[in-house]
């Protein structure tokens, strides 16, 4: 089984360390990837600078509030790239304001999941985003 890529684009230190831990914990291959603002992830995606070898990733975790480029921009430009659009991109904000959940789907995102507060909580976001898009939901094939 090839391993799964997926990019986290999270400025908080800490909700990356924990996504990463949830992840390396998980049943399925995976490789995450993590850039801690938007132009690193335009930059990872693009594969520019620091991130010529990066691969193209299975599915990308988006924050919305990020430094330098916030997540909505990010998203605009994947979804307007004919080369990016079909990277399946699941928001996870601690936003729970409608008009940014609107936003986003107006935006193409393929899912947006609230953060909680709670660690617990946390763990179980992580394990249905693993579990859901790494094992029932059928990937694009990558043009690496």
């Amino acid at each position: 089984m090839k391993a799964i890529d997926i990019l986290l684009v999270e400025d908080n230190p800490a909700d990356a360390d924990l996504t990463r831990e949830y992840f390396e914990d998980a049943r399925i291959l995976n490789r995450l990837h993590v850039v801690a603002d938007g132009i690193e992830a335009m930059d990872f995606l693009k594969r520019r600078g620091r991130f010529a070898d990066a691969p193209v990733p299975d599915l990308m975790l988006l924050d919305l509030n990020l430094p330098k480029m916030d997540g909505r921009q990010v998203l605009a430009e994947i979804k307007q790239d004919p080369a990016l659009m079909k990277i399946p991109v699941v928001v996870l904000s601690a936003s729970k304001a409608e008009a940014d959940i609107i936003r986003t789907y107006e935006l193409h995102a393929n899912a947006y999941v609230t953060k909680p507060v709670d660690l617990e909580q946390f763990a179980e976001i992580v394990q249905s985003i693993e579990g859901f898009w790494l094992s029932i939901v059928k990937l694009p094939s990558r043009n690496d």
